[in-house]
């Protein structure tokens, strides 16, 4: 993609969906979803800065947990070059998932403003 047409691209279309595009497109998941986290955070309303992705791919197998969040984080470069400041990853095998489909909740938020 040319980089005029990357920057126009990034402007229409929200990071959440650039996300499950090239999380799709990477991984072949058979489970995903990504959330947008930012209003937990200190940034302003609308931001899409902090997200929780759950991933479900046979891309996993044989994996350990690094190198499955490497497979995630190539995916997603571009983003994380450009705005994208937290990322939370839950990565299973389709196997995994079936056995156990609970994912962490997320942690409250303990940075900027809200550190009390």
């Amino acid at each position: 993609m040319d980089k005029a047409l990357s920057v126009r691209y990034k402007s229409e279309v929200q990071t959440y969906q650039r996300i499950e595009r090239k999380l799709s497109e990477k991984l072949a998941p058979a489970v995903l979803e990504v959330i947008n986290e930012s209003s937990m955070h200190s940034v302003p309303p609308g931001s899409e800065t902090h997200f929780k992705v759950i991933v479900v791919s046979e891309a996993f197998e044989g994996r350990t947990l690094v190198e499955r969040h490497r497979l995630v984080y190539e995916a997603l470069g571009d983003e994380l070059r450009s705005g994208l400041h937290a990322l939370a990853i839950t990565s299973r095998t389709p196997r995994e998932w079936e056995q156990n489909a609970a994912v962490a909740k997320s942690p409250p938020c303990l940075g900027g403003s809200k550190s009390g």
